[in-house]
């Protein structure tokens, strides 16, 4: 059923959406200020605490994994904290220079976090095994979403449309998912703290400008970088507050 609708949602997308260029103006942040001879400082160390939350992540789990890790969903925790790590890198890369080059960058790592993410909700509260085998599949095709437009963009007919889909798709699923199914432990509010981070990062993202008129102090994109870190921190703390006793290890489908 949630095959069926998200095909549907591709084939409306497709239907009804010419190619969508990236804006020029993307790339043209509110907050420019230096500091420690960084440009656009603010926007860089912003981007750090996906580095510490990705980082402390992917040792958790590797530390505790048999307390904390629905048995064979292991590997999309790793790939998603390993996609957090990257995209500290990534996003300070971008925000020192951008353009649509540097972009690439800061996308690329997203997709990674985007597709072990839903991985695990799939893992959770679906099915173990669906979750595994939607990693793969989600991991080519969000890398592939970054490359088709790079390339689209440098022949001067940039489409995002498949990035667009590999990165809002997932939080139109996730929802469905946490409402129709019964999840493996106590886990549900999690994943609803993490979507309302991520919309409150996308209203601070668009309303970069305005936030940044109120005194100057902070702009709304580098709330956005703090707000969406949180999403992540959000998982971590979460894994560390349950245990799995054996009756669920063995409930496991």
């Amino acid at each position: 059923m949630l095959a069926l609708f998200a095909v549907a949602i591709v084939a409306l997308l497709f239907a009804v959406t010419s190619p969508i260029p990236q804006d020029p103006g993307y790339h043209l942040f509110v907050d420019r200020r230096q500091w420690l001879a960084v440009p656009n400082s603010w926007n860089v160390f912003s981007s750090l605490p996906f580095l510490g939350i990705g980082l402390w992540g992917l040792l958790y789990v590797n530390k505790h994994v048999h307390n904390v890790c629905v048995p064979k969903l292991v590997l999309p925790y790793r790939v998603f904290f390993i996609g957090i790590l990257l995209t500290a890198g990534g996003s300070a890369y971008y925000h020192l220079l951008p353009s649509n080059e540097s972009l690439v960058f800061d996308r690329l790592p997203m997709t990674i976090g985007f597709a072990g993410l839903f991985s695990i909700v799939a893992g959770e509260f679906v099915s173990v095994r669906i979750g595994r085998r939607l990693l793969l599949p989600l991991l080519v095709i969000g890398i592939a979403s970054v490359v088709f437009w790079a390339i689209t963009e440098s022949r001067g007919a940039g489409d995002l449309r498949p990035y667009a889909l590999v990165q809002f798709l997932p939080m139109l699923l996730v929802p469905v998912i946490l409402v129709a199914y019964r999840p493996a432990s106590g886990f549900a509010r999690y994943f609803w703290i993490m979507i309302a981070l991520y919309v409150v990062a996308k209203l601070c993202e668009h309303f970069d400008a305005e936030i940044f008129s109120l005194g100057e102090i902070v702009s709304g994109h580098t709330l956005k970088h703090l707000f969406a870190s949180l999403a992540p921190a959000t998982l971590l703390f979460a894994l560390s507050q349950r245990r799995y006793s054996t009756g669920l290890r063995e409930s496991a489908r």
